[in-house]
């Protein structure tokens, strides 16, 4: 009797490409012969092609696989047939060679050879063939068959499969990689280079923003092409947003148990390919035309003066645990790229995803370095957003913000230069570090996202949250040379209700997911405004837009950086989906329908409109934190908060029940200078918020504050080109309307 680990699954075609007969049929395959293969060069890792040796062009393979056997680089002509090329070379852990002839366009892959021993985490197969991580282009989509498997999936006792081999090929059935020629300088590309505090951040998923455009050609929707198209370049541009955030555009594949119920990851957050755009995203081609189509994206959104900012996702690959698929680091070298528990065939599971990246080792924390370095300086981004960055701060257990992957970005001569956000949790002990990262980081703020949608469905004991958010949340961030524009402040993202939905809801309605309305937060702090879901109610209806235009002046009048999801400013719905990312269809995509509505239209001009205020008045992108303290003798600070009597608020006023704040922001007290070495001098402005569900008297402070404000924005009011204009004098009392916002200037 044979145990668990001697015990093999029937081959498939293990030999194929090597001259043997294959297992499935017993016949013999046409090889093409093996190319000569020469030395070539350790660096840089990856497949690149260049003129060799005597003129000759062709293209040098190089692979870290440090406990690896044998590699072996599989090269396939248009009809799929592979020839196996040996590196032979090994320079520090780097398995190297230069074949001759191997052109830009060469689909390839490789076969690395080890021990099978997964009770030591020694997973190598040949039989599996692997994905470079390296690879700049990517043809083909993952699939999830038995056969990409390492271990034998559907083997009957699941306790031991994956310490059973699977020495079925597959080859056939799983992506390769292409050989890019790169000789792009970008020479004609002008950054905009938008500093923080002018900041405002869009975030979008390529496909679901094109997808449905009725501007832009339907060959080019939901793909790069379709986001350069002038049609969606000119929405973002009237909405004055200075960057977009792009959903990750990585290769990634799909989870096994989606693929089983018929649906698809959407999102995008279980890469496979660092270096690599989604091919699915390319109208152009995915044998290397996607490189060019990605660029010519960024260079059209850089011309219109928008930043390009990716999500990243670092900290696990779609490869997931023990029992998931091989389709690249897992096949080269497991040990090297992966957290293991003590329990060498377990993974350590920091994401929730089924494995976590092993950034402290050097191979990891390069090949991470280099894609950044990569997607800069040859593909043209301006920034990354890294998805649980808590993941890559951890050193052996615990996160440390003086970690290997800290210190290398913060040395580094290109990456310390770009826009860098952390989300600065992850799902393991001691993850949550909102607050806790160094300088030159910006982070997503989500006590910012909880005490406004808490402040707007009256749900705060008190106002002290609420002051702290509103004022660039000092209270985190007011240290280490950190500025107000380290908060990246947001109401909504993609993980979550939508801003329409979060006042439609009062529960998540997930069913759509498959997984019985089990996946998705439980903890929405949503307000559906008395009736669930969708309804002909008007009164509901107009309470709900009063509610989004509350909100969005909230976001854009607090001080930090604002970030917008694509669709909030037209009230796009997700039905009540708060965790969306298995649907690729008309849930997720943005209905451009939404703009010949007037409602929906109304809060797409309001929300360019309060961008465009907040572009121009300096007072509301302070680049440095609020004193609280009198600048000259009339006693006037830069920011004072006032109670509803127009007194300043005194300490007992934070801690009792309240629905209504006044913000005060002096635009005589700015700090800094300008490009010139002026000092920065701007209006003054009186915020009025108030949550309560009937209007509320409100007196307007008096000198030396002002002696007479003027109404800007009053979000009460669906038709805000009638709103501004109404002057009051200051010590006067004014009714604001239930559950609005007021915005006055001082004149």
């Amino acid at each position: 009797m044979t145990s668990a680990a001697e015990q093999r699954a029937p081959a498939g075609d293990p030999a194929a490409g090597s001259g043997q007969p294959s297992a499935t049929n017993g016949a013999r395959r046409a090889v093409p012969p093996v190319p000569a293969v020469w030395p070539g060069t350790p660096t840089p890792l990856g497949a690149r092609f260049r003129v060799g040796p005597d003129g000759v062009a062709g293209t040098n393979f190089a692979l870290w696989a440090a406990g690896a056997e044998a590699v072996r680089v599989s090269l396939f002509d248009e009809q799929g047939r592979e020839t196996r090329v040996p590196l032979t070379e090994l320079t520090h852990e780097i398995w190297h060679g230069f074949v001759p002839g191997v052109m830009p366009g060469q689909r390839y892959g490789y076969r690395v050879e080890g021990r099978w021993d997964p009770w030591t985490g020694a997973r190598w197969n040949p039989a599996k063939l692997l994905l470079d991580p390296y690879a700049r282009a990517v043809d083909g989509e993952f699939g999830l068959p038995p056969e990409v498997y390492g271990h034998v999936r559907d083997w009957p006792d699941q306790s031991v499969a994956d310490t059973v081999r699977d020495e079925r090929d597959s080859a056939p059935y799983v992506p390769k990689g292409v050989v890019v020629h790169d000789d792009d300088d970008w020479s004609d590309d002008r950054r905009p280079k938008t500093p923080w505090a002018d900041s405002v951040i869009y975030e979008l998923h390529v496909r679901g923003f094109t997808r449905l455009h009725p501007g832009i050609p339907e060959e080019l929707r939901g793909t790069y092409a379709g986001l350069a198209h002038p049609a969606a370049i000119e929405h973002l541009v009237k909405l004055g947003v200075t960057a977009v955030e792009l959903l990750p555009v990585h290769q990634f594949a799909h989870e096994d148990h989606l693929l089983r119920r018929g649906l698809k990851n959407y999102w995008g957050y279980n890469s496979i390919g660092y270096f690599a755009p989604h091919a699915a995203y390319a109208a152009s081609g995915t044998t290397g035309q996607q490189v060019g189509e990605f660029k010519r994206m960024v260079r059209a959104l850089h011309a219109a003066g928008i930043e390009v900012i990716l999500d990243v996702v670092y900290n696990h690959t779609a490869e997931a645990g023990e029992l998931g698929p091989t389709l690249s680091l897992k096949g080269i070298d497991n040990r090297g790229y992966y957290r293991l528990q003590d329990d060498a065939r377990r993974y350590a599971d920091y994401t929730g995803c089924g494995n976590t990246l092993h950034v402290v080792r050097p191979q990891v924390l390069r090949l991470i370095t280099d894609s950044l370095r990569y997607w800069v300086t040859e593909m043209g981004v301006d920034g990354f957003r890294f998805d649980l960055a808590a993941a890559l701060a951890r050193s052996m257990h615990d996160v440390d913000m003086l970690s290997p992957f800290l210190a290398v970005i913060a040395q580094d001569p290109v990456l310390r230069r770009v826009k860098l956000i952390a989300e600065p949790w992850d799902i393991g002990s001691g993850g949550y570090q909102v607050g806790a990262f160094p300088p030159l980081w910006t982070e997503w703020n989500d006590r910012y996202r909880n005490a406004v949608r808490d402040f707007w469905r009256h749900a705060l004991p008190d106002v002290r949250e609420m002051g702290y958010r509103l004022s660039g949340s000092s209270d985190l961030y007011a240290w280490g040379g950190r500025r107000p524009y380290a908060s990246v402040n947001f109401v909504t993202a993609h993980d979550g209700f939508t801003l329409r939905d979060l006042v439609s809801y009062g529960t998540k309605h997930n069913e759509a997911n498959g997984e019985n309305n089990r996946d998705g937060t439980d903890d929405n702090r949503s307000w559906n405004c008395g009736t669930e879901g969708e309804t002909g109610d008007e009164r509901v209806r107009a309470l709900r837009r009063r509610q989004l235009r509350n909100l969005l002046t909230t976001l854009l009048l607090s001080t930090g950086v604002p970030m917008l999801v694509a669709g909030d400013e037209l009230g796009r719905t997700q039905r009540g989906n708060n965790n969306a990312y298995c649907q690729d269809n008309e849930i997720s995509w943005l209905d451009w329908s939404l703009l010949e509505e007037p409602g929906w239209r109304a809060l797409f001009d309001l929300t360019s409109r309060l961008i465009a205020l907040r572009h121009r008045h300096p007072v509301l992108r302070r680049r440095a934190f609020f004193s609280g303290r009198a600048q000259t003798a009339d006693g006037l600070r830069d920011l004072a908060w006032f109670t509803p009597r127009g007194a300043e608020m005194t300490e007992g006023d934070w801690y009792a029940p309240a629905a209504t704040l006044g913000m005060y922001l002096s635009g005589r007290d700015i700090p800094g200078r300008d490009e010139r070495g002026a000092p920065v001098v701007d209006d003054s402005f009186l915020a009025v918020l108030h949550a309560g569900d009937r209007p509320a008297p409100f007196v307007l402070p008096g000198p030396p504050w002002a002696e007479r404000y003027e109404v800007v924005v009053d979000s009460s009011a669906e038709d805000q080109e009638r709103a501004p204009g109404t002057v009051h004098r200051a010590g006067a009392e004014i009714t604001v309307p239930a559950r609005a916002v007021l915005l006055l200037r001082v004149a």
